[in-house]
């Protein structure tokens, strides 16, 4: 079972962080594709405030895939890294619902509804793969 959760893991992970990576170095095709909206069609206030989270995220979300990686191949640090990185892709996830449920409130143009409930789904998954790694990463330091 260790080994089918480390690949849920690193697949999701890798996916978030990748597209985040894209979104930060090419927002405009990172836009097309779906992954982040147009500049042109959100507040300027929320787009810019997506490509500084999409820099943090390039530095800071790396963590979740090598604890994914390290679960796989049964190492011992794995926890550690899935503390770390489970804590991390949580905040995110959290920080990225509540602005946007916030930012809807106040009518700040965040994108077009569809890809809004896309995003908070996408962000949901994030974040219960973080709480489920967490949850793992602790029963794995309690037992022997």
């Amino acid at each position: 079972m260790a080994v089918v959760w480390g690949v849920v893991v690193v697949v999701t992970s890798t996916v978030c962080w990748a597209g985040q990576l894209w979104s930060w170095f090419a927002p405009r095709s990172a836009a097309r594709v779906g992954l982040t909206d147009a500049e042109d069609e959100v507040d300027q206030t929320f787009w810019l405030d997506a490509r500084g989270e999409a820099l943090w995220d390039l530095c800071t979300l790396w963590v979740m895939p090598v604890a994914g990686v390290l679960l796989v191949v049964g190492h011992d640090w794995w926890s550690y890294f899935g503390l770390i990185g489970g804590g991390a892709y949580l905040y995110f996830a959290g920080r990225g619902i509540v602005v946007r449920l916030v930012m809807r409130r106040h009518d700040v143009r965040i994108g077009n509804p569809s890809s809004v409930r896309v995003g908070v789904v996408a962000l949901a998954l994030w974040g219960s793969i973080a709480f489920i790694t967490i949850g793992a990463a602790i029963a794995s330091l309690e037992s022997p």
